[in-house]
Parts: structure tokens; sequence; C-alpha cells
């Protein structure tokens, strides 16, 4: 009995692909789009039908919990832009992204330099700087209410035990004592998303690198100029914009801490539509 092979099948008896099928699972574009229809999918569901429903709704007079509701056209928008409280939210939510962002990209870029070094217990240190990002938000801005009480608070305790200060700070009575009260805050939550980030990019720098600048004659901040802010630099640009969304769309830390107060000065995007 013999055995036919594929060597030994006539040609024509073999079963090819046609080559238009062979084109199409050989070429990597549409095998790239067709496997990115699952995630446009999950986009269109839950980020762009609820963006697009949201406009839909901001021009209509549609309240929580009635069914019935009319088209007002930009009618919401007058509304907002004669309302002075709304004026303060937009200010206040530009100073609180853009001055916040800086202060954590900068003490975060420091923080990550020092923990990059080979000390002891270093990554027990690291893995301590992760709890202000893992507790909750809810919880640590308790933390910090009790920090900013007007009476109890151990920060007026302590100055006034230095002879800094005669009376007690009233940090969140104030519009601008509470202003940089909820940025302290929220700098030192997000202190520690920009210094992990950072870290990880300062450990893909191939040592290497330094040791050709050092021979060059370049010193600590020129190879850190030269070798390790172009190795990073699109962390820093990545980490930057995910930190100025997550500050934009902050509510938890304000909420808590001044719900807006004190007569509505501190509101941001956030707590002013809530």
């Amino acid at each position: 009995m013999s055995v036919i092979t594929a060597e030994s099948r006539p040609e024509s008896d073999v079963v090819r692909p046609s080559r238009g099928k062979a084109r199409f699972w050989e070429r990597e574009a549409p095998l790239a789009y067709l496997f990115m229809i699952p995630g446009l999918v999950i986009l269109l569901l839950f980020m762009a039908y609820p963006f697009f429903l949201g406009i839909y709704l901001s021009l209509t007079d549609k309240m929580v919990g009635f069914a019935d509701f009319n088209f007002v056209g930009f009618e919401n928008f007058q509304i907002l832009l004669r309302d002075q409280i709304f004026h303060r939210t937009v200010a206040n939510t530009l100073i609180y992204s853009f001055v916040t962002v800086p202060f954590k990209l900068f003490l975060g870029l420091g923080l990550a330099l020092v923990l990059n070094q080979t000390f002891h217990f270093s990554r027990f240190i690291r893995a301590g700087l992760l709890l202000p990002f893992i507790i909750p938000t809810a919880i640590s801005s308790l933390a910090w209410l009790m920090l900013f009480d007007s009476v109890l608070s151990p920060i007026s305790w302590v100055l006034k035990s230095w002879g800094l200060i005669q009376t007690n700070i009233n940090f969140l009575g104030d519009r601008w004592n509470a202003i940089g009260s909820v940025c302290v805050a929220n700098i030192w939550r997000g202190l520690p998303f920009f210094a992990i980030s950072i870290l990880a990019g300062l450990q893909a720098v191939s040592p290497e690198l330094h040791e050709a600048a050092a021979l060059d004659g370049a010193n600590a901040f020129q190879r850190f100029r030269a070798v390790t802010l172009p190795t990073i630099r699109n962390i820093l640009l990545i980490t930057t914009l995910f930190s100025i969304i997550f500050t934009f769309s902050d509510f938890q830390l304000i909420y808590v801490l001044t719900k807006g107060g004190p007569a509505s000065s501190t509101h941001i995007f956030g707590t002013y539509a809530y």
C-alpha cells in the first residue's frame, strides 16, 4: 500500500488558499484594524455614547428623576456665563490644576532620582511610597481634614509652640487658605504617581550611557541633562498629561475638605456640577 503525501500528490490536487485570502491574512494593517474592533466598541459604548449624550442633555432642561424635558438650546450655557460662582469655579479649577501639577512633577522627579539609588531598605521605602496613592481618597482626605481643623490642628499647635504664630490658622475658613490647603493635600496624594512612574523610566536608562558620558568628562548634572532627561522625556509628558486629567476631574478631596466652601469659594468643576 502506497501512502500519498503532499509532496507526491499532484499539484492540482493540493488545496491552497486563494491568493486574495493569503494576502489579507499576511498583511499587518488589516489584522491590526481587526483586533482594534473590540476596543473600539468598548470606547463607543462607555465613552463616546455618554459624552455625546451629555452634550445633548446640556441643550435640554432635563432634571434628575424627571422623565419629561424640553429642548432649550444654549440657555443653560447662557445661565452659566452669567453665574459668578461658575466664573470662580473656572478660576479655582485652573489654579488647582496648574499649580499642583508642576509641584508634583518636580518633587516626583527629585524623589525618583533619590529612590533610583541603591541604599539600605530601598525596596521597602519604594513600596511605602505607594501608600498615599493606594489609600482611598475619602479616607486620606479625612486625615487632612483633622490636620486643617481650625481649633485642634496640630500644624497650628506646632507653629504656636515655636512662636511663629499667635492664633490658630483658619485653614478652611478663608478662600485662599482653603485653596492652598486643598492644593497641598492634592500634591501629597499625587506625588507617588509621578515618583513611581518616573522611577520606572529611570530603571530603563542604561548605566553604560552614564559611564560613557562620565568618561567624556560630564558631571552629574550634565549626565542628567544629556542622558537621563532625553530618555525619560516621553514618560514625563505622559505622566503630566494624566495628572492634569485626574486633577481636572477631582471630586472627593475637595468635597470632603471644603464641600466647595466657604461660601462656594473653592468649587471646582466636579463639586460644582454635583
